[in-house]
C-alpha cells in the first residue's frame, strides 16, 4: 500500500489534506481513484489508514478520511546518527538510502582530510537537498515512522563538537584490534539514547582525526580482519545495532 508523510497542520477532525508533490504523485502518477486506500504518517509514532474522498484540482490537494489509526513500531528505541566521511561519486546517496532503511535517525556528511570530494557552499546545498529527497524516498519504502534528516556538511571539528552531546560514540577503525573487546563495546550500546557512528572516507581517517573523535568520547572498534569500503562500514555497524536494539 502506498505511503505518504504529512505535517501536523495537515491533520484535522474530518481527515487529512495532502498537497504539493504528493498530490501530483497520487493523482497523475499512481492515478488512484476515489475510494482507494493509502497510508499516511504524521512524522511521529502514528500512521493512518485512509480512504481518498475527493480531489481539489484547483488547489492541487487530495482530501482523505481516516479509517483507522495505527501505532507504528518501526523506529529503533535509540537515535543513531551516522557521521559519514564524504565519499566520491554517487556513494553518498547509497549510504543515505541504506542508512534510512536500517533505522538511522540522522546522517551527517563530514568533510575529512582524506575526502576526495571538496564541495563549495553552492554545490553542497544542492547535494544536501538531493540527499534529503533520497532519505524521504527510503523512509516511504521502508515504512519508517519518521523521515531521517541529512544535515549540512560539517567539518571534523564541528562534527566532534556535535557528537559530544551523544550518549555513546562508535569509531570503526582499520587499525583497531581485538574482536572480543569490540563485541563488548558494541553490546554496551544497548540502552543508550543517542548513538553516534563515525565512518572515514575512501582513504580512511588521519591519525589526528581518530584522536579527535576519541577525545570526544569515541570508542574504537574493529569490524573484522577485512578492509571494508566506506559505504559498507557504516551499514555493517548499523546492521549490528539494529539487531541489538530492535524490540518486539
Amino acid at each position: 500500500m502506498h505511503r505518504f508523510f504529512v505535517n501536523q497542520e495537515q491533520l484535522n477532525t474530518d481527515g487529512i489534506v495532502i498537497a504539493g508533490e504528493d498530490y501530483n504523485h497520487i493523482r497523475n502518477v499512481l492515478r488512484m481513484k476515489v475510494g482507494e486506500e493509502i497510508l499516511v504518517c504524521d512524522k511521529g509514532e502514528r500512521e493512518y489508514l485512509c480512504e481518498i474522498i475527493k480531489y481539489e484540482d484547483g488547489n492541487k490537494t487530495v482530501e482523505v478520511k481516516i479509517i483507522d489509526i495505527l501505532q507504528t513500531a518501526r523506529e529503533l528505541p535509540a537515535r543513531i546518527t551516522l557521521f559519514q566521511g564524504y565519499p566520491k561519486g554517487d556513494k553518498m546517496e547509497t549510504v543515505v538510502q541504506k542508512a534510512v532503511e536500517l533505522g538511522a535517525f540522522q546522517v551527517v556528511p563530514v568533510e575529512m582530510k582524506r575526502c576526495v570530494v571538496k564541495l563549495d557552499a553552492k554545490k553542497a546545498d544542492k547535494k544536501i537537498q538531493r540527499l534529503n529527497a533520497v532519505a524521504l524516498s527510503a523512509a516511504k519504502q521502508s515504512k519508517r515512522g519518521k523521515i531521517p534528516e541529512v544535515t549540512h556538511v560539517m567539518s571534523m571539528e564541528e562534527a566532534c563538537r556535535y557528537a559530544q552531546n551523544m550518549d555513546y560514540i562508535l569509531l570503526p577503525y582499520e587499525n583497531a584490534t581485538g574482536m572480543d573487546d569490540s563485541k563488548k563495546v558494541i553490546m554496551r550500546a544497548k540502552g543508550k539514547g543517542h548513538i553516534g557512528i563515525f565512518i572515514g572516507p575512501e582513504g580512511g581517517f588521519e591519525p589526528s582525526e581518530v584522536e579527535m573523535i576519541q577525545k570526544s568520547g569515541g570508542k574504537t572498534i574493529s569490524l573484522g580482519h577485512r578492509i571494508l569500503r566506506t559505504e559498507t562500514a557504516g551499514m555493517t555497524v548499523l546492521s549490528l545495532l539494529m539487531f541489538l536494539l530492535e524490540e518486539d
